[in-house]
């Protein structure tokens, strides 16, 4: 945003990065690798409240999907214990505890329990129909606005990315049933610190979730297609719904 990049991965895959180290599946060693994103990167600062936008503290986002539970990526900090809802200003957003974490079996998204219900919105999760190939996206995410691991801090500020769904055949190594090829127009993207962040599209005049910030393609954020977990597939909106008590 505004010159920034937007790259889902998760701060905490960053500090491995420069060991070569891959975290949960996510390796970003060499150009081309695949590796977790951090923050947007080429958008801007976001233009909408966004209530069911998550910073995850230690470096990741995620969405709010009941008023207690939050969805994010399965390979952000285990050990995280709160995170901030509320404003896009992360420092001015609610703190709010985490009691219980819920990992998917194989896809990289988990859900977080918080200590309470909160009385932000909640985004709703649509069928498979709203995310398919051409369709207008949104990414958000707190995480880097420059495009390389480790070259900045998290953005205080939510920023936000406008692209769409590219074809599966458009990403290396990807999970066609249960993910979504999502295209990084003039270098732009999601980034270090994004990873577990919303793509969202308008459904009816209303943002719905349809996507989990999961790994980049390569190590320049932007510089290829990201891929998110596809939060409407029967393979994942099934098991957030028996999870969650109903979406």
């Amino acid at each position: 945003m505004n010159g920034v990049t937007l790259k889902v991965r998760s701060l905490l895959a960053i500090l491995f990065v420069t060991v070569a180290t891959t975290v949960s599946g996510f390796a970003s060693t060499a150009a081309g690798a695949e590796g977790p994103i951090t923050s947007i990167v080429g958008g801007r600062k976001a233009t909408e409240p966004y209530p069911f936008a998550v910073y995850i503290v230690d470096g990741c986002t995620g969405s709010l999907i009941k008023p207690n539970w939050v969805i994010t990526a399965k390979h952000c900090n285990p050990a995280v214990n709160s995170v901030r809802i509320g404003n896009n200003d992360r420092t001015k957003a609610k703190s709010v505890s985490v009691v219980e974490q819920v990992p998917h079996r194989y896809a990289d998204v988990k859900l977080l329990r918080l200590a309470a219900p909160v009385s932000y919105a909640p985004i709703r999760i649509p069928g498979p129909e709203a995310a398919t190939v051409g369709t207008a996206t949104r990414l958000l995410g707190w995480g880097q606005t420059c495009d390389l691991p480790s070259c900045g801090p998290m953005s205080i500020h939510n920023n936000e990315f406008d692209t769409s769904v590219l074809p599966d055949s458009s990403c290396y190594k990807i999970n066609a049933g249960h993910e979504i090829c999502t295209d990084n127009p003039n270098d732009g993207g999601d980034c270090y610190g994004d990873s577990g962040g919303p793509q969202i599209t308008k459904v009816d005049g209303v943002w719905n979730l349809i996507g989990s910030d999961s790994r980049g393609t390569g190590i320049h954020c932007g510089a290829s297609p990201s891929i998110y977990v596809d939060l409407t597939s029967p393979a994942v909106r099934p098991w957030i719904a028996e999870t969650v008590g109903g979406l």
